[in-house]
């Protein structure tokens, strides 16, 4: 298992390593947020990343990790949209030829983000795992490089150099909130300031309509649990068996969150009005998320990151239209 320390000094080395190929992202003060909880609210605005989420440092790294000749072979992802799109722009940057698969409901606009950084897009399951399950076959029998969105110390590393950059932006952080999917993300973040100090809370935000991490980590093992249609698109599907980042998530985890699709699109609206710019349902789950525990943080310093800002325009009418 990947433990938080080791986790944490990979992170510290991949932010080293992908200096200049990844935006360092701003950590904005919320005057709006802060004095409707009564908390110190900062948001850390991947959704301005290159690729519009924070999957761009997991790929970069993972990409810069692997040799010439393994780049030569060809890679291979599977995603519901933001990690293919990060794959294909760090493969563009660095050279490398690649096919992404994705899930047959993924949206127009995350399949045309992939393409314009010129990789094929192919269509592959319902289920995020199924798809990764086809995807990492199919590498197998090509001999291609199978790039996984989280079962994979080089990208979770990758997505930790997010907190590696909080770190220096705040170091005096008393509680985070993070959407979770495969758990990359949170293992890596997680990892990282809770080395720093263990004393920070370090929430996982789900959608009650996939919370597979976060009833996984209630049975103490991996469960397979259908996940219905959510907004939060990005965190939707299944956990890999055996996947690293389930030990991370128990590990660093302090409490995982569950909020419905109402409270969702109430917080991607609210976040939209109060801050100006469009983010995506899985964001909307970590911001619903601190709203729910709005008791628990007065008077703190508190960090919600801001994941993913990908989102169609029929989506984002539907939420601002409040349907």
């Amino acid at each position: 298992m990947m433990s938080p320390m080791q986790t944490s000094l990979d992170a510290v080395a991949a932010s080293k390593r992908i200096a200049g190929k990844v935006q360092r992202t701003e950590l904005r003060y919320s005057e709006y947020f802060s004095q409707k909880l009564g908390a110190r609210v900062f948001f850390k605005l991947e959704n301005l990343q290159t690729t519009g989420s924070f999957k761009l440092r997991g790929a970069t790294n993972k990409l810069m990790m692997l040799s010439d000749a393994e780049r030569a072979k060809g890679c291979v992802a599977a995603s519901s949209g933001n990690h293919g799109a990060a794959v294909a722009c760090a493969m563009q940057t660095l050279d490398a030829r690649g096919i992404i698969f994705v899930p047959e409901q993924t949206s127009d606009i995350k399949v045309a983000k992939i393409q314009s950084y010129g990789s094929e897009v192919r269509h592959f399951g319902t289920d995020g795992l199924d798809t990764e399950e086809y995807a990492r076959e199919f590498a197998r029998k090509e001999g291609m490089i199978y790039l996984s969105p989280y079962n994979d110390m080089d990208v979770v590393a990758g997505q930790g150099t997010c907190g590696v950059e909080i770190l220096e932006q705040l170091p005096d952080i008393d509680a985070a909130f993070i959407a979770v999917g495969g758990g990359g993300l949170i293992g890596g973040v997680g990892s990282v300031l809770k080395t720093a100090n263990a004393a920070v809370r370090i929430y996982g935000c789900q959608p009650g309509a996939s919370a597979v991490m976060a009833r996984s980590v209630e049975a103490g093992e991996i469960l397979e649990l259908p996940s219905e249609q959510t907004l939060s698109d990005g965190t939707a599907g299944g956990i890999e068996a055996g996947a690293i980042t389930f030990g991370l998530n128990q590990a660093v985890v302090d409490e995982f969150v569950v909020v419905d699709e109402e409270q969702i699109a109430a917080a991607m609206r609210l976040y939209m009005d109060a801050e100006g710019h469009n983010i995506e349902g899985a964001a909307g789950v970590a911001i619903a998320a601190m709203l729910a525990r709005r008791e628990d943080i007065i008077g703190k310093n508190v960090v919600t990151i801001i994941c993913g800002g990908n989102i169609s325009h029929e989506v984002l009418a539907l939420v601002k239209d409040g349907k």
